[in-house]
């Protein structure tokens, strides 16, 4: 059975509008690569939420074609090839997708990557416990090339103690790995992460979430992979 989450058209026809017409809230982070942090509208916030709560029961397990070490990991699109792990599927309303383009056609511009199309490939929810964790790993689509992104959906309201090093928390943190490399060169990037925040990045570059240790509370986070295919001989200036 496949159920399109429909958010309030109008509301969210606001919330497009007023990013067409106001400067976009993000803030970059250069790791040899962009990273960017775009803070997401309220009504896509609620609306991701609730089809993940309330539908959940109903979405497709997305475990085998997953690096992560999640037992509830649950796929809300899927425009791959299909195969024996996942089938073409779409829960997420055109609406939403539209906010997700616009997020990564942005990016690309503020890279100056010239001559793109894009294609969204795949979107997913992390649901992590104590003890989950996700390995150092990178992304892909249908191409090699195209960016990932993680979605701040809900946090615990600690971590956890650490085992050591109390004065340098890493339960639960995500931890983006820079392709740079050599001195004074800023490679590696853990956000201080709030449930809201939206992390855009390549599908090259690398990243692990740690566990946590809270036995109480959840740590739930969005993945969404969007294949792009470019021009990489006009897109390697900066000028």
């Amino acid at each position: 059975r496949q159920i399109i989450f429909q958010p309030k058209s109008k509301v969210f026809l606001r919330v497009l509008e007023h990013m067409r017409k106001l400067k976009m809230n993000f803030e970059s982070i250069f790791l040899g690569q962009s990273v960017i942090k775009y803070q997401v509208p309220l009504e896509v916030f609620v609306g991701l939420n609730e089809l993940y709560e309330t539908q959940k029961k109903h979405l497709p397990n997305a475990n085998k074609q997953l690096a992560g070490k999640i037992p509830d990991e649950v796929s809300l699109f899927y425009s791959g090839p299909n195969n024996n792990k996942m089938h073409a599927h779409s829960y997420v309303s055109e609406d939403i997708l539209k906010w997700f383009y616009s997020i990564f056609d942005h990016y690309l511009k503020w890279n100056k990557t010239r001559e793109y199309k894009m294609d969204i490939n795949s979107i997913w929810v992390n649901e992590m416990k104590a003890g989950d964790y996700n390995p150092v790993h990178i992304h892909q689509g249908k191409l090699f090339t195209g960016l990932s992104s993680v979605m701040i959906l809900k946090l615990p309201k600690d971590m956890g103690p650490e085992i050591t090093r109390p004065d340098q928390p890493m339960n639960g943190q995500l931890q983006i790995m820079g392709n740079a490399g050599g001195q004074f060169v800023h490679a590696d990037y853990s956000p201080q992460m709030k449930i809201g925040d939206f992390y855009v990045f390549p599908y090259d570059i690398r990243h692990v979430v740690y566990p946590f240790t809270n036995k109480k509370e959840k740590r739930r986070t969005l993945v969404c992979n969007c294949d792009v295919q470019y021009n990489v001989v006009t897109s390697r200036t900066a000028g």
